[in-house]
């Protein structure tokens, strides 16, 4: 294994030679060093291939890359269909389609939605397109809707190889509880020398026929919960159903999705099954549902009909049906990493078959890589031959005789450099290495050449070394004997200094908008907007304890954000939901849909007999809604508790979730409150015999994230401050208890979606505090928030949950062996909690603007609005008319919905 380590160090360190890299210092234990890779002191601001993801990822794809869309806009590809007699790709991404030329690798014609009043503000669905040869014309269909206004179409466009315009669109209606009927996957079929159109209705749980010329519905099916894929054979229609069958039986535990219900696992929250509708062509009565893996998605089939072929997202695998028996007849695992490991988390989402259906291409998303299955369905035997790297989220593909092309939803991720624009303006042009937001990124496609078994080989070694397979090896090592207790255990089972790890998740900062006027670290002033004079804790925890200036958010927003905080990893659905959030937007746990099927940190640790307490994550709270901030700031003034429930849809939450302590969203309720909740039951755990502290607790304090200038709350530097004052109120009551020397506190921002950085759009502010934190020095390792799951697995000796914490890295460099137990001494705040944004009244202007826009109904809740329109409002709010850096952030009229 050493020899591996050794081999897998050299590779990354010839692929990622940049400049930026700071040498951490000797690891001079060797349990330690083992865990480590060149890329560990690496920045994220590469642009050249290979590229580093912030989730221990390394994008080395095989073939060539195109890269476009607009670097206003976070570019995402979904999907792709092939255009007959030709080596062109009709392509579907989130903000319209295009064609690709293979031959010459590049876009040569594209479709915009904003370019045309029709279109504007439509986004793609999650998949679908499909091409139909008319003559000399391509047909070109695939599926969009427009949350704001409640529209659904199918969209039809025209390509004759130098033209690609909408020539049709069709209409589709919500129904029952769904306010957005979002039609997804669509099949072409000729009956009878008339052509139909197969829809399903992933909000209105639906299946539609529709005859094309007229535009008619011939009939309507209902299907499962939240229906995806479709695939046409034998004179059926056989649908994948999202969320499973539709719930029916009350003695099962059933929990929310949007539009819903759907059958839970009363351990995770999360959807319990899987399973495929089949329909007569005909009429449309349900012929039969078949069971499948969790989260199926894409479908295909066979040319001679006789299998179908089911991508199975939460399960890791592939079903296949015998459409004779209308059986599911065989799994095939597509985990890149041996059963016997049973961690989640490859996310298969797409499929395609050889000409000669003799292979299967699977895309395994969180791998970056297709998996190669040779079929032999006959016996039951298929198996996986090799794998291919890909660029990030392959979501997309199409095979040939000769070449594979894929989507890659998530491409290189958001690393467009300011530099990289035209026109920048003074801001940006004082920074030397550029700027950074995480909603601006490229789209990309593959186009690879099959290979040979020898070139599968090999590419099947590199795609797990760039996965960093060594760590999940080292997460499997037993525990030794007679170890001594130490900060971080070297093996998960071996002793920690600590008992109790209190995980604090804030929101929405970047490491320069707080931390950019540090002395030391790796900062950039003028880029910092809420600095000392607002984050006095915050500061003086990255003095007295550690600074960690290259740690960053997994995700880019905080849909994506709290799952990489709470499961250290997403799934299929919120990739696939990327910045269209067309059901949910899941920062909030209470979209079954969203979860994986091993769960949360919570569940990981209770179900190994750890002790939890969750304050303010997974719920929302019931509050008087007529009540101000005004009204809850004079509670506390005057010591009143205000009347409030939490509520979780999630069942295992229930008796973990603090009644005490409000829930995260409601930006009403001062984060003093919440201190105060704190802070007085962990007085009343001192008072309890023994330690009855909870050896979890897990924290959400989000009122950093701010209301903009809306008119009766406090400026944005207020609630900042008001966040920042909590925050070092908990720390300082931890550090006055008799916990301090067994507690470790580790915080984190659930994404860095709301401003700009200087060196990552995913860098953000990250710390660990405890008695054996008290350093003082910078630590600039590449850490992220997996790194901050797995450290929490490691002290409480419990496994990873999946791919992505097995393969992170602990946060070794936060701890010393010895301990300093001086207490912490909160920083009393130096902006008035209650400095309110000033009346429409008194405004006029650009400050009138802002104040309008933050008073939009979606404002209300944590990211539910703008976020672009929320970082202007936030950059005028500090900087008055210093000029925005537009560059960084795109035009003012995006309108994607956060």
């Amino acid at each position: 294994m050493n020899n591996r380590i050794f081999q897998l160090s050299i590779f990354i360190a010839l692929a990622l030679s940049v400049a930026s890299c700071k040498p951490s210092g000797p690891k001079t234990d060797a349990e330690i060093a083992a865990h480590y890779a060149a890329y560990d002191d690496s920045t994220l601001n590469r642009s050249q291939l290979p590229v580093m993801m912030p989730y221990n990822r390394i994008i080395d794809p095989a073939g060539k890359v195109i890269s476009f869309g607009d670097p206003a806009l976070e570019n995402h590809s979904l999907d792709l269909q092939p255009i007959s007699g030709t080596n062109q790709y009709a392509v579907e991404d989130r903000y319209g389609i295009a064609i690709l030329d293979a031959d010459k690798t590049e876009i040569i014609a594209r479709l915009a939605y904003k370019d045309a009043a029709e279109t504007n503000g439509y986004m793609s669905t999650y998949s679908g397109i499909q091409v139909l040869k008319d003559g000399s014309t391509n047909r070109i269909f695939w599926s969009a809707a427009h949350k704001g206004s409640k529209r659904s179409k199918v969209f039809e466009a025209s390509w004759d190889g130098k033209s690609l315009q909408i020539t049709n669109s069709f209409d589709f209606e919500p129904e029952g509880e769904s306010p957005l009927a979002l039609p997804n996957e669509l099949a072409l079929n000729s009956e009878n020398g008339k052509l139909y159109l197969y829809v399903v209705l992933n909000g209105n749980n639906m299946l539609k026929k529709v005859d094309v010329k007229s535009g008619k519905t011939v009939w309507s099916a209902d299907t499962g919960v939240a229906p995806y894929g479709i695939f046409i054979s034998n004179g059926s229609a056989y649908v994948t159903n999202w969320g499973g069958e539709m719930p029916v039986d009350t003695t099962r535990e059933t929990a929310g999705v949007p539009y819903g219900k759907a059958y839970i696992d009363p351990k995770t929250g999360a959807i319990d099954n899987g399973n495929l509708s089949v329909f007569n062509l005909s009429d449309g009565k349900l012929v039969k549902n078949i069971g499948v893996g969790l989260h199926p998605n894409d479908i295909t089939g066979t040319t001679d009909g006789k299998y179908i072929f089911v991508c199975n997202s939460n399960s890791d695998n592939v079903s296949v049906i015998s459409t004779e028996t209308m059986e599911n007849i065989e799994t095939i695992p597509v985990k890149i990493i041996a059963l016997e490991h049973q961690l989640i988390g490859d996310s298969p989402n797409a499929l395609a078959l050889s000409p000669d259906n003799s292979r299967l291409y699977v895309a395994n998303g969180m791998d970056n890589a297709i998996a190669v299955i040779k079929l032999n369905p006959e016996t039951k035997s298929s198996a996986i031959e090799g794998f291919i790297p890909t660029e990030a989220y392959p979501g997309g593909l199409v095979v040939t005789d000769k070449q594979l092309v894929v989507t890659n939803l998530e491409g290189e991720g958001a690393r467009i450099n300011s530099l990289e624009l035209d026109d920048p303006d003074d801001i940006t042009e004082a920074i030397e290495s550029g700027a950074f937001n995480s909603h601006h990124q490229k789209a990309t496609i593959s186009v690879i050449d099959l290979p040979d078994a020898d070139e599968l080989k090999d590419y099947t070694q590199k795609v797990k070394e760039l996965m960093l397979d060594f760590r999940i090896e080292l997460a499997k090592l037993a525990p030794r004997k007679d170890q001594p207790a130490r900060p971080m255990p070297h093996r998960i089972g071996e002793p920690s200094v600590f008992k109790h790890v209190v995980y604090i998740i804030k929101e929405n900062r970047t490491y320069d908008q707080v931390l950019g006027d540090m002395e030391k670290g790796d900062s950039e002033k003028s880029l910092c907007i809420f600095g000392d004079s607002v984050t006095p804790n915050q500061h003086q925890l990255a003095r007295n304890f550690v600074l960690l200036d290259n740690y960053h958010a997994s995700g880019k927003c905080s849909a994506e954000g709290h799952q990489w905080t709470d499961a250290a990893m997403v799934t299929d659905y919120v990739e696939k939901n990327v910045r269209a959030w067309f059901r949910s937007y899941p920062h909030v746990q209470e979209d079954a849909l969203v979860y994986d099927q091993k769960g949360f940190i919570w569940n990981n640790a209770a179900d190994h007999g750890k002790s939890v307490r969750i304050y303010g994550e997974a719920s929302m709270p019931e509050v008087d809604k007529s009540l101000t901030w005004t009204d809850f700031y004079t509670m506390y003034q005057n010591g009143e508790i205000p009347k409030f429930r939490n509520t979780t849809t999630i069942s295992r939450v229930e008796p973990m979730l603090s009644q005490n302590y409000p829930a995260s969203d409601y930006l009403k309720i001062p984060d003093q409150f919440r201190a105060d909740a704190f802070i007085k039951e962990l007085k009343e755990y001192e008072n309890l015999p023994g330690d009855q502290f909870p050896e979890l607790s897990v924290m959400a304090l989000s009122v950093d994230h701010t209301n903009g200038t809306r008119p009766g709350m406090p400026t944005p530097r207020a609630m900042v401050a008001d966040n920042d004052l909590a925050l070092g109120r908990i720390i300082e009551a931890i550090s006055q208890s008799r916990f301090w020397e067994n507690t470790v506190i580790f915080v984190t921002e659930d994404d860095s979606q709301a401003g700009w950085d200087h060196v990552s759009a995913y860098r953000t502010t990250g710390f660990v505090v405890s008695a054996y934190s008290q350093s003082g020095k910078v630590v600039s390792t590449n850490y992220n928030q997996t790194s901050m799951v797995r450290s929490i697995e490691q002290i409480l000796g419990i496994p990873p949950m999946n791919l992505m914490d097995a393969t992170a890295l602990p946060m070794f460099e936060c701890f010393s062996e010895k301990p300093n137990l001086e207490m912490y001494a909160a920083l009393r705040n130096r902006i008035p909690l209650n400095e309110m944004n000033d009346d429409l009244s008194a405004l006029n202007g650009k400050a009138r603007l802002y104040a309008e826009l933050s008073m939009r109904p979606e404002f209300d809740h944590i990211d539910a609005g703008n976020d672009d329109v929320l970082n202007r409002i936030l950059w005028f709010s500090a900087k008055g008319e210093a000029r925005y850096p537009v560059e960084l952030v795109g035009p003012a009229d995006d309108d994607d919905d956060d």
